[in-house]
């Protein structure tokens, strides 16, 4: 059996170990980030905020479902109009597929008919308007 010395063995378990871990370690799965924009009825604001409170389980199970991960909506008034802007990442690795089952879901469909109609989409849009991303810091 050949010696290496106990630095030479040192370095052959630590060598291995590098290549052992970095073999194991899968490449980050790629994130779409979705930004998005609608107008919201100033008289439907406290209505659409009492559906969407953290207390409220509304459809957040079947966002998960869908792969739709950190979903977050801001609310802002900008020129005497008000606007809710939203985000979420989506993981999974049919986007295409996934909305359509999502807007399937029958609890889905009966979630939109609360929250549609107190929206005001964008000029020549049906519900939000998706946002092109300009920066990421990740």
């Amino acid at each position: 059996m050949k010696s290496y010395g106990k630095w030479g063995l040192l370095t052959m378990v630590l060598v291995s170990g590098v290549f052992f871990l970095g073999a194991e370690t899968a490449p980050p799965k790629p994130i779409k980030r979705v930004g998005m924009v609608v107008g919201v009825k100033p008289d439907k604001i406290e209505e659409y905020k009492r559906l969407h409170a953290d207390s409220n389980a509304g459809v957040r199970d079947l966002l998960t479902k869908y792969h739709m991960h950190n979903f977050s909506i801001y609310l802002q008034q900008i020129e005497g109009k008000w606007y809710e802007f939203g985000y979420y990442e989506y993981t999974g690795d049919d986007f295409d597929g996934d909305m359509a089952k999502l807007d399937a879901e029958p609890r889905n469909t009966e979630w939109l008919k609360l929250c549609d109609p107190m929206q005001q989409p964008l000029t020549g849009e049906k519900s939000w308007t998706k946002m092109e991303r300009v920066y990421y810091n990740p």
